[in-house]
């Protein structure tokens, strides 16, 4: 994605089913446990730079000694910085003892996160809050065992203050600003008052069925217990992913079915997915039950996760993004006129480079039947020399752009980012005839714009192409997210941008004032979460009017080659990613009512002037 966006979270969990010897017998190592919690957490590292942090409790401590243990970082390398001060604290003990590490029971009492329960959590700061305070999992501690609690999620909330509210809870300055701090309150809640009824023994089913119908929003969200049980559990319309895989000797979650088939070596029949409005629970001997908390709604799965977020490597994804690529070609075909002889086509690394093989193979298939139809009209009238000449004919293939990562990093906290923002991608020269070549780079998606107008159509433009297009394997991006992508802010988006210039340009500005007041009504009646008004600013134009004026709004003012923008069509992402249809970003067509509260409430701030969140 070349416009940098906050998104999602990682969670990783891991139950240890047998005791630690039978790990230190098997795979000869007493540290079986945290080394897969580290491989979990490394294998989808792509979810959460922003920090990490990791919890364990301890099975039969005795009384007096801690059993819940959680250490969280911010820093650059959160993961490697995690477990090499867990390392750290082994190499100490092995100063004094060198073979400690064949005494489980040594090592457990020492090691402060060699648990039976891990969970780990790898964090994108989806409100900007980067500081260790907010990395998770988040605690509450309690005398009682039963009622020591660990949270961590991959997820947004939008009623987080009408939580509060619900368990007569003022929240502090930290605690308004963390969607965990609201869902661990009313959990706890439910916990403690189970755990009265059934001393450090609550049932957990009862307590999340009590919780979560409370929840507005996506979420996949894990929790240890201080007594030995655990869950894993995923909101009610499927929104944010979650799998788990279980063996006789763990049971394991994780937000990506290719991380865990990775870290455990196993089928990927092996991966079952947490269906929607379920929970995974764990009690405090390893037994296991799958349960629906929360009757399953309209599956409504993030279509993002299959475009961007999650790793190509799994095997559907893969297919699906090939797919994405593949739908665009026919589009693409009429926009250079089928001329192939004079056109290139690159991609913008990294994500968007499985979509571009997806693009490319449609252009294989349309070159392949040309080639066909031209050999087979030549009748005997053929020879060795036309023949080859025909069938080496290739799609041209460069790589134009290469991303550089290092001053990625460090112009993301620079505050001369759009003077620096021009020298992010390195570009090939020498790959594109001046003045003949079409240049066709693929992107997954456009957000913003920026990076395109500062950078990559600059750089582009660098080579002299004749044209050049700009496709996206995403549709066009119109509302905010608030389920765990940090998309808040309608002004921020190009194609909202590129609605308001039209609406403009046609004398139309009279509708930004209808919406406005409508909105203002229903926020007057208490009405914001009935009806996503926002649709009404796109209703006067084709998606290809906005395509186009998109296309005028990332090209520099300066710049005299033609741009033109192709985006994926709504059908074509729901044909390409069957499982995941969420697609209100693209849409409006949210799945929970918070979604259409938060739309509108940035609409407002839009209108009137306030450069503030939608939630």
């Amino acid at each position: 994605m070349s416009d940098e966006i906050k998104h999602e979270c990682g969670l990783a969990f891991i139950r240890l089913r047998k005791p630690f010897s039978y790990y230190l017998q098997k795979y000869g190592t007493v540290m079986y446990g945290l080394n897969k919690l580290y491989l979990l957490m490394e294998k989808q590292h792509n979810r959460g730079q922003d920090g990490a942090g990791i919890a364990a409790v301890k099975l039969s401590v005795e009384p007096g000694y801690p059993y819940l243990h959680r250490t969280r970082s911010n820093a650059q390398q959160p993961i490697a910085d995690i477990f090499f001060k867990i390392g750290q604290e082994i190499q100490e003990l092995e100063k004094y003892q060198h073979d400690i590490k064949q005494y489980p029971g040594l090592m457990k009492g020492h090691v402060p996160f060699l648990g039976e329960l891990l969970l780990g959590h790898l964090r994108y700061g989806t409100q900007g809050k980067n500081n260790v305070e907010f990395c998770h999992p988040f605690i509450k501690r309690d005398l009682i065992p039963g009622r020591n609690l660990a949270m961590a999620g991959n997820f947004n909330l939008v009623n987080t203050e009408e939580l509060f509210a619900l368990i007569n809870i003022d929240p502090g300055e930290f605690q308004r600003q963390s969607d965990l701090a609201a869902m661990m309150e009313v959990v706890h809640h439910f916990l403690s008052k189970e755990d009265e009824k059934n001393p450090n023994a609550a049932d957990i089913a009862t307590v999340l069925k009590k919780a979560t119908p409370l929840f507005d929003g996506g979420y996949t969200v894990g929790g240890l217990i201080g007594n030995g049980c655990s869950f894993v559990m995923r909101d009610a319309h499927g929104i944010r992913p979650a799998y788990y895989y279980i063996s006789n000797d763990v049971i394991v979650a994780g937000s990506e079915r290719a991380s865990i088939r990775t870290s455990f070596n196993v089928g990927e029949n092996e991966v079952l997915e947490l269906m929607p409005g379920n929970a995974l629970i764990v009690d405090d001997m390893g037994n296991y039950k799958v349960e629906q908390i929360l009757e399953p709604k309209e599956r409504r799965a993030c279509s993002f996760e299959r475009i961007y977020f999650s790793r190509g490597s799994d095997e559907k994804i893969y297919r699906e993004r090939i797919a994405l690529g593949h739908h665009l070609s026919k589009a693409v075909l009429e926009c250079v006129e089928y001329d192939l002889k004079n056109t290139i086509f690159s991609y913008i690394p990294n994500t968007a480079e499985v979509a571009f093989y997806g693009l490319v193979k449609g252009m294989e298939d349309y070159l392949n039947q040309i080639k066909i139809q031209r050999i087979l009209s030549w009748g005997p009238d053929i020879n060795e020399e036309k023949l080859q000449q025909m069938i080496n004919r290739k799609i041209r293939q460069e790589k134009i752009a290469i991303k550089d990562v290092k001053l990625r990093t460090f112009i993301t906290e620079d505050t001369g980012r759009n003077e620096m923002v021009q020298h992010v991608y390195d570009i090939t020269y020498g790959t594109v005839r001046k003045d003949e070549d079409t240049l066709v780079v693929i992107d997954d998606s456009i957000v913003r714009g920026t990076t395109l107008k500062e950078s990559i159509v600059r750089m582009l433009a660098r080579l002299h192409p004749k044209k050049i297009i700009i496709v996206s394997s995403a549709p066009q991006i119109r509302y905010p997210d608030c389920y765990g992508i940090d998309m808040s802010k309608l002004g921020d988006f190009i194609a909202f941008r590129a609605a308001i210039e039209l609406l403009k340009e046609r004398e139309m500005e009279d509708v930004l004032r209808c919406v406005y007041e409508k909105i203002k009504d229903l926020q007057r009646n208490n009405q914001l979460h009935t009806e996503n008004i926002v649709r009404q600013i796109y209703k006067p134009f084709t998606t290809e009017e906005i395509s186009d004026k998109i296309a005028q709004l990332i090209t520099p003012k300066d710049l005299n080659i033609p741009v033109q923008v192709i985006y994926q069509t709504i059908e074509d992402l729901h044909d390409s990613c069957p499982t995941n249809t969420g697609d209100w970003y693209f849409t409006g067509n949210y799945p929970t009512p918070g979604g259409n509260r938060v739309v509108n409430k940035a609409f407002i701030n839009y209108y009137e002037g306030k450069n503030v969140r939608g939630y």
